[in-house]
């Protein structure tokens, strides 16, 4: 593909070559390719077909993840989410060995795979904190868990300039990838000082339907504030906050 450069920039198709927009500038590139139908029925295309269906497959089952982590996946995310969430569940879809090819399914596959991914690059978990923490999910109760022994957040986070104050954020949520629902639940500290001094001992708890069938991720988070004034600021708009998945537990 080009890149659009000088001071008009075009939208559309002008010869046959389209101009857009993305995050990465103005782009164009020729347009073409093979004819839909031709995809959609020709024997020559059924690699393509089984790879279009588990792709639309994977797509729609990060939908369903972001959907259901929404309430902090809206503080902490970059712009490319989507995408490197899509690969890697296209990955999950790929280890499914109960059905064939173009019919593998996410929740046959190993969704292990998901486990320590970052929804924002910009400020990994694994860079920012560095307290050590447990974690836990009983199935049987429906209670994912998160503690931290008390520590001092200048030494333990790592935090962007500008910081005087950040929360520990926590949620757990059955994923039906079948039905395209999911069920979530969160908990979260207060907003804490980012000082010198010892937290308090955290116990952060999210509880979910006991007994579930169902696929269960749960994700950990550190969310970053600026005081001004006496009010509290997201800093940076979330820029910095991070947010990674810490279990993925399967029945």
């Amino acid at each position: 593909m080009a890149k659009q450069t000088g001071i008009i920039k075009l939208k559309g198709t002008i010869g046959g070559i389209s101009f857009y927009k993305t995050s990465d500038g103005h782009l164009a590139r020729e347009k073409g390719g093979v004819d839909k139908s031709r995809i959609q029925n020709d024997p020559a295309f059924q690699r393509t077909r089984e790879n279009g269906s588990e792709f639309g497959r994977a797509g729609k089952g990060g939908k369903v993840l972001r959907n259901a982590i929404r309430v902090l996946l809206q503080n902490a995310k970059d712009k490319r989410v989507v995408s490197r969430l899509t690969k890697i569940l296209v990955a999950v879809t790929k280890t499914d060995i109960v059905n064939e090819r173009g019919a593998r399914t996410l929740q046959d596959g190993n969704l292990n795979l998901l486990e320590a991914f970052e929804f924002n690059l910009n400020g990994k978990l694994g860079a920012t904190l560095f307290a050590p923490f447990t974690k836990a999910f009983d199935r049987v109760s429906g209670d994912a868990t998160l503690n931290l022994a008390a520590f001092s957040p200048t030494v333990r986070i790592a935090a962007p300039a500008g910081t005087t104050h950040f929360k520990i954020v926590m949620g757990a949520s059955e994923l039906d990838f079948v039905n395209e629902t999911s069920t979530f639940e969160n908990d979260e500290t207060a907003i804490l000082p980012y000082t010198v001094a010892n937290t308090a001992v955290i116990a952060l708890t999210a509880s979910i339907t006991p007994n579930s069938t169902l696929p269960v991720v749960q994700v950990l988070g550190v969310e970053f504030y600026q005081e001004v004034n006496g009010q509290m600021y997201s800093l940076k708009n979330g820029t910095y906050n991070a947010l990674s998945v810490t279990i993925i537990d399967k029945p």
